[in-house]
């Protein structure tokens, strides 16, 4: 049984622990009757270390092991080295080695000055070899056999899966040869290549081994390669990471329909999920339909890094086309699918309901309109970028651009005809679009008409005299001449006139009048004028009445209080009364009244007025006039 060996060699000085067995249980055997006990034996191998050559100041370090080859437990209580520059690994002390069993120790040389030296390491047991011996030598020289470039060798990180590779250059410092006996590499996952071994370098002669790291699994591996002689140790260090991951988004490419002979381009993202880099290093698309607008290849993506691919489809001809494009790469899906799809339209073609366009005659100043309907008749979508009139009185609305219609999509817009002078009138609507037969031509026609006039009688208005507060009202009216005539709109610029019996717009015929009414209310005393404005397509618009008006201050209010007694049997009066002594008398009060008193605000001034009461009972029945009473009114 042997003992866990923790180093093998170093050119620094660092402290090895060993893991120390200690038994507390003694394997106690029958002996039989008259036989001899074993006797314990202690061994070395080997029984003697030669460090070679070993710069000052640095240090080497060899195994050896301690063997009980007897058939009883060995304790170990002492290990003395009679040369300081040797030194041991620690162990825990006394140390028992059960029969058979076996432990590594580390043994290190140090040098302090240049020279052969040499020295014993004594283990001290209950062996029959009580005191076994180690011979060790070592010789200190100024400067190393050899060197290394790089003197440490770190691969990063580098994917499961995958291998990375450092060219590691070994230099013979000394002026004389240098033999290299044997090359070794320790940890998982790392190798090496190069000229076999042994081998002699010359005075300055190089050599370079080239050393892989293949990582097993996930996680930080370290080793070392190294020359047993003379000795160079070269630490080794990497960290697998798992593979990275190629993933697209989107997920698929589509391709709504695109016309035969054009293109149309999409993007995706191809994403490393992984965390570990990749490289993308080729991408296959399927058919002829489909092309890669940007993609640099081979492509690294480093752990979580992103990078953008357009697609472009151009179709041969009509119908559906897919597949898949495929990405070749060393993630851990080495062939990604981005599914590819899109269809092939004939191109479209835009016809009109008509291909004409004749308005009815306009008089100049007025429109006329007509609509028209645009449909895409092709397989693919139209866009109408433009639509223009040869002639200027041709004019069209409702028309958004640019405008695209799919497959059999219509578009309704207006087009009016506004003349600017008498006459008849043509030109041409263009219509541009990628459509196969742009630009689609539209012939117009009209006639402008003269346009007619407007009279408004009479041309103006007097109001005289009018109490602030009331109101006066006197009639007009336009007629239309020479052609009919639309008046849209009208405007007083005194707001104390008001327009009345007319509802705009309204449209006259030749020769037709009609009626309005201005009505004129004084907000305060004074003379006061105006200007009604009637706005038209007449040739003489606007047609333009004037007015003046005064406002005077109103007639002083009089009131008569009368007042009666009392009745006997009586509930309520009523109150009369007359122009003329004597009557005839109107009842001036709208319900009976039950009062003794009752005051007439609605008298008039210079007026003179009689008045008369009546008493009447619970039965409803109305009494006799009472006496005359006369009232003068004032002036004012």
């Amino acid at each position: 049984m042997r003992l866990p060996q923790s180093i093998i060699r170093s050119f620094s000085v660092r402290t090895v622990h060993f893991l120390t067995i200690g038994l507390a249980i003694l394997l106690l055997g029958m002996v039989p009757m008259g036989a001899a006990a074993a006797t314990p034996q202690l061994t070395c191998t080997p029984t003697s270390l030669r460090f070679g050559d070993i710069v000052v100041g640095q240090t080497e370090t060899l195994l050896v092991t301690l063997t009980n080859t007897g058939q009883t437990s060995v304790s170990i209580s002492r290990i003395a080295a009679g040369n300081s520059e040797f030194t041991t690994s620690y162990l825990s002390l006394p140390l028992v080695l059960l029969a058979g069993q076996s432990v590594d120790l580390s043994v290190s040389f140090t040098p302090t000055a240049k020279g052969w030296t040499g020295g014993t390491i004594k283990f001290s047991s209950n062996s029959s070899n009580a005191s076994l011996p180690l011979e060790v030598a070592g010789s200190g020289v100024s400067s190393a056999a050899l060197t290394a470039s790089p003197s440490i060798v770190s691969f990063g990180q580098v994917a499961i899966g995958t291998s990375s590779t450092v060219p590691v250059v070994i230099t013979n410092n000394r002026s004389w040869k240098v033999p290299l006996s044997a090359l070794q590499i320790t940890g998982g996952g790392f190798s090496m290549s190069g000229p076999p071994v042994p081998l002699t370098l010359g005075v300055g002669q190089s050599v370079t081994l080239i050393v892989a790291f293949a990582p097993l699994s996930a996680g930080t591996t370290g080793g070392s390669l190294f020359f047993s002689d003379p000795g160079l140790v070269i630490p080794l260090s990497g960290t697998g990471t798992a593979p990275g991951q190629l993933t697209a988004n989107p997920g698929s490419v589509s391709f709504a329909n695109v016309q035969v002979g054009s293109s149309q381009t999409q993007s995706a993202t191809l994403t490393n999920s992984g965390t570990s880099s990749l490289t993308v290093s080729q991408a296959t698309l399927p058919g002829t339909s489909f092309t890669l607008g940007s993609l640099a290849l081979p492509l690294t993506l480093g752990a979580g890094q992103s990078a953008s691919v357009s697609v472009v489809f151009t179709p041969q001809s009509a119908g559906s086309s897919s597949g898949n494009l495929v990405f070749t790469s060393n993630a851990s899906n080495p062939a990604m699918n981005l599914p590819l799809s899109g269809t092939g339209v004939t191109p479209g073609a835009l016809t009109a309901n008509s291909t004409t366009l004749a308005f009815s005659s306009a008089q100049v100043g007025s429109s006329t309109s007509l609509s028209e309907t645009l449909t895409n008749t092709g397989g693919s979508s139209v866009t109408i970028t433009q639509a223009s009139s040869s002639a200027a009185a041709f004019s069209i609305s409702g028309l958004s651009l640019p405008l695209t219609l799919t497959a059999n999509q219509s578009v309704t817009f207006t087009a009016t005809f506004a003349p600017t002078n008498a006459g008849a009138a043509s030109g041409s609507l263009s219509v541009a679009s990628n459509a196969s037969n742009s630009p689609l031509n539209l012939a117009l026609s009209a006639t402008g008409t003269a346009a007619g006039t407007l009279a408004v009688s009479p041309t103006s208005l007097s109001f005289g005299n009018v109490v602030v507060g009331s109101s006066s009202a006197l009639n007009g009216s336009l007629t239309a001449s020479g052609a009919s005539v639309t008046v849209s709109s009208a405007s007083l610029s005194n707001s104390e006139f008001a327009l009345s019996g007319i509802s705009l717009p309204a449209t006259l015929t030749a020769g037709q009048s009609t009626p309005f009414t201005v009505t004129f209310t004084p907000q305060s005393s004074g003379s006061t004028s105006a200007s009604l404005s009637f706005s038209s397509n007449a040739s003489n618009s606007p047609a333009v009445q004037s007015m003046t008006g005064t406002g005077t201050a109103a007639a002083t209010q009089h009131t008569v209080d009368l007042s009666w007694n009392a009745s006997a049997d009586a509930v309520s009066y009523n109150i009369y009364r007359g122009t003329v002594s004597g009557g005839p008398y109107t009842m001036i009060n709208t319900s009976p009244d039950s009062a003794t008193a009752y005051t007439d605000s609605t008298v008039v001034s210079g007026q003179t007025y009689y008045y008369v009461a009546t008493a009447v009972n619970s039965e409803s029945e109305e009494g006799g006039y009472s006496n005359q009473a006369t009232a003068v009114i004032p002036t004012p």
